[in-house]
């Protein structure tokens, strides 16, 4: 059984958030859980979130421990971009694209090696 969650139109550009999503892509959920903590991008508190999201999903709504659940998939999308205008040199129009994203993250449990 596959729990997810997803967190849309993040402040935030997704090839940004991808680079945090690589590193805890395969681990445990309560270990990618102390990786994010300790992150220092920007990224890593709206992955943290998702995955406390997708925790409290697979807890309370389908009764699994949280301690048998691993990071399966993991993926940042491209969101809407608000588009701004800054005046250039000489009146010239320039913009300027602030990009935002959407966030899935899927738990799954931990295959078992001794089978």
């Amino acid at each position: 059984m596959e729990v997810n969650a997803r967190t849309k139109h993040l402040p935030i550009s997704p090839q940004k958030l991808r680079l945090v999503c690589d590193k805890v892509r395969g681990l445990d959920a309560l270990q990618a859980k102390t990786v994010l903590e300790y992150m220092p991008q920007k990224g890593a508190g709206f992955v943290f979130k998702t995955l406390n999201s997708a925790l409290a999903n697979a807890e309370n709504n389908h009764d699994i421990d949280p301690s048998t659940l691993i990071v399966a998939q993991i993926w940042a999308d491209e969101g809407t971009r608000l588009r701004r205008v800054k005046a250039g040199a000489r009146g010239r129009y320039k913009p300027r694209i602030k990009r935002m994203s959407h966030l899935t993250v899927v738990l799954a449990p931990r295959q078992s090696t001794q089978e």
